[in-house]
């Protein structure tokens, strides 16, 4: 890949070479990741947990994440693979999730999924009723939908940086890499990235802070944040701190805590869309910025034509012969049919607060990075 600045019109007929080498780099890149990490487990010797695990005065279970009152004001608090009170914690986790399931029988029947990526799960029977909302084509109880997309990542947390070179030819890079042209972090900042999964964006954004700067990498699905704090520890980012959180509330975060704010291919997952831009609104300081990166509609119609054929067709194969999971890759085609088009998800983000919104169309709007500010 060059280092030659994308721009908008991003074309997908790149250098077939280049496209191979993306994606058989990234799949070295990947397995390589794998064996050090598993080397490093069974020798005992990776020295970024051990000296965790030294700094940790609790006996804690590795699969938890930094609670955000442990945050530092103002100080980089590094990877945490540890949290305090942790049964505590869990309990409560454990009891939302329970009191979920009293209310919505049903749902907990026709759903599997782990109990700690229904968080704060602002959507019960006894709040939305029999409200309904899209999961993909199909339509769900709103209470049900953030059980169903956890399934999704759950299912798909170990490919998922495999798939995504091979759905996009490597192109969701340059994606990526203009968004984050467009961001504006400065050092010193703070970030939060949003569904920041396996920490594409995070860690760039950790090395633009630079050590007195600090970024959380949050999820909904606490099996996507493990991949992403795996990779990120193993990339020696300790300004990085990972935290399970749901977008439409950030309830964990305090007001005004953030000066960037990002979520790449995360939004659509939302069940309630005005509610997480609230949210993201209220976690900006004054003068902060939002960034989104999505996939939106294509402007070129016969274009538009030819990716929903390759959309409904190889996505779905794909995931079968990679992930071993064809459904979950059809979610996902549906999922980003049923996302709001360009202008009306800038309206949303206005109706949000937001001001000085735009919106930059890549690859003839197959994906596009919408901006806003904070006044």
């Amino acid at each position: 890949m060059t280092d030659q600045k994308p721009n908008a019109n991003v074309n997908t007929t790149t250098n077939g070479h280049l496209q191979d080498k993306l994606v058989s780099d990234s799949i070295a890149h990947n397995q390589d990741i794998t064996a050090q990490v598993k080397a490093r487990q069974n020798t005992g010797t990776n020295p970024l947990l051990q000296a965790n695990a030294q700094n940790s005065s609790d006996s804690v279970n590795n699969n938890d994440f930094t609670q955000v009152q442990d945050l530092p004001t103002g100080t980089p608090q590094g990877q945490q693979t540890t949290m305090p009170n942790t049964s505590t914690a869990n309990a409560n986790l454990n009891n939302a999730s329970n009191a979920s399931a009293q209310t919505n029988a049903q749902t907990a029947k026709q759903t599997v999924f782990n109990q700690r990526d229904d968080i704060n799960n602002p959507h019960t029977a006894d709040t939305d009723g029999n409200e309904e909302t899209h999961f993909g084509y199909k339509t769900v109880n709103k209470a049900e939908k953030q059980a169903r997309v956890a399934d999704v990542f759950t299912s798909v947390a170990k490919k998922y940086d495999i798939m995504n070179d091979l759905m996009s030819f490597g192109i969701h890079r340059l994606w990526k890499r203009y968004a984050i042209s467009l961001s504006g972090v400065r050092a010193g900042q703070h970030v939060l990235d949003i569904a920041g999964g396996t920490g594409d964006l995070a860690k760039v954004f950790s090395r633009e802070v630079g050590k007195n700067g600090h970024v959380v990498l949050s999820d909904i699905n606490a099996a996507m944040l493990e991949v992403g704090r795996e990779r990120l520890i193993n990339a020696g980012c300790n300004n990085v701190d990972f935290v399970l959180a749901n977008a439409e509330t950030l309830a964990p975060f305090d007001d005004e805590s953030f000066d960037l704010v990002t979520i790449s291919f995360g939004l659509r997952n939302v069940t309630d869309k005005d509610a997480a831009l609230k949210a993201m609104y209220r976690v900006l300081k004054p003068g902060g910025r939002l960034l989104i990166l999505e996939f939106s509609k294509p402007v070129f119609e016969p274009l538009s034509k030819a990716y929903d054929l390759y959309s409904f067709t190889a996505l779905p194969i794909m995931g079968k012969l990679i992930a071993n999971d064809a459904e979950s890759y059809k979610y996902l085609a549906e999922s980003i049919r049923m996302h709001p088009d360009q202008q009306t998800l800038k309206q949303m983000m206005q109706q949000a607060g937001f001001e000085n919104c735009d919106y930059h169309n890549l690859t003839a709007g197959i994906v596009a990075v919408h901006r806003g500010f904070k006044a």
